[in-house]
């Protein structure tokens, strides 16, 4: 079905591309010139006004038109419905980025109905890139006024495969994701780290990289980046853990199962 069709008959679709969209928009265009900005869980992990009040038009936005849904939002936004729609939203990933001035940084809107993805929609806005997928549609990029159907790249071998990963914020963390990437980098490619996680899906989605994993994630990352990729063909696996979050591996199909295991031999998993 062609996405313009898909818009008429999808709700949900329309709204989150809109809010994703304008949010974007907004961050692109108001952007001042000096940020005020706030720690998270350390010093590295920050956030700016600019996150904060994206979320705040996002949710505002959908809540107008779906007073019902539920919201899970990465700033705090999150409250809970009766429609058993979910927004996860991430009003701007790869804050760092954005906060010196790198174009690679994203908003995020993902749809979860009765807790399975059904909608997620990304926008690249220094990209000049928007990113949709549609539970069993399929998955686009869009640029301009033209929407093109995107799928992986077709990669036989691990040996073969660009990779892309994301490191945590705290220095416990980082080492432990260091030793595994150590011990994965002399069976790929190459490795690329882009600072967002929203970034790495949708490179993965329009065959940019091959793969992508990453440990310590959340909700908010992933929940529109996964239906994005599946899509698009690339198979995932996520497991989560109490102490280190929730690790995401996705990949084109020739090559997951052997960058799962050598992930899992390795670690990927376990550490803080």
């Amino acid at each position: 079905m062609p996405l313009d069709v898909l818009l008429e008959k999808h709700e949900c679709l329309r709204l989150a591309w809109g809010v994703a969209d304008a949010a974007g928009a907004f961050l692109r265009d108001e952007r001042p010139g000096e940020l005020e900005v706030f720690s998270k869980s350390t010093p590295t992990d920050v956030v700016t006004a600019m996150d904060r009040a994206s979320e705040e038009m996002i949710v505002r936005r959908i809540l107008e038109t779906r007073p019902d849904d539920g919201i899970i939002g990465e700033e705090g936004s999150s409250r809970s419905g009766s429609s058993g729609v979910t927004w996860i939203i991430d009003p701007l990933d790869g804050t760092v980025n954005y906060l010196f001035g790198i174009p690679t940084w994203g908003v995020s809107v993902g749809v979860h109905v009765e807790g399975i993805g059904d909608v997620g929609v990304i926008a690249t806005p220094d990209l000049c890139e928007s990113y949709v997928g549609v539970r069993g549609h399929g998955a686009w990029r869009i640029r301009g006024d033209v929407a093109e159907r995107i799928s992986g790249r077709p990669t036989s071998s691990l040996d073969q495969a660009l990779v892309s990963t994301g490191f945590g914020y705290a220095p416990d963390r980082r080492l432990s994701q260091v030793s595994v990437l150590e011990g994965l980098i002399a069976h790929i490619r190459d490795i690329r780290r882009t600072g967002c996680a929203t970034i790495d899906f949708t490179w993965l989605a329009s065959g940019r990289i091959d793969a992508y994993y990453e440990r310590g994630i959340h909700p908010w990352d992933y929940a529109a980046g996964l239906v994005i990729v599946e899509e698009a063909g690339a198979r995932t696996w996520t497991t989560s853990s109490p102490d280190s979050g929730t690790t995401v591996v996705c990949a084109m199909p020739a090559i997951f199962d052997d960058l799962v295991a050598r992930l899992l031999a390795l670690g990927v998993e376990r550490g803080p």
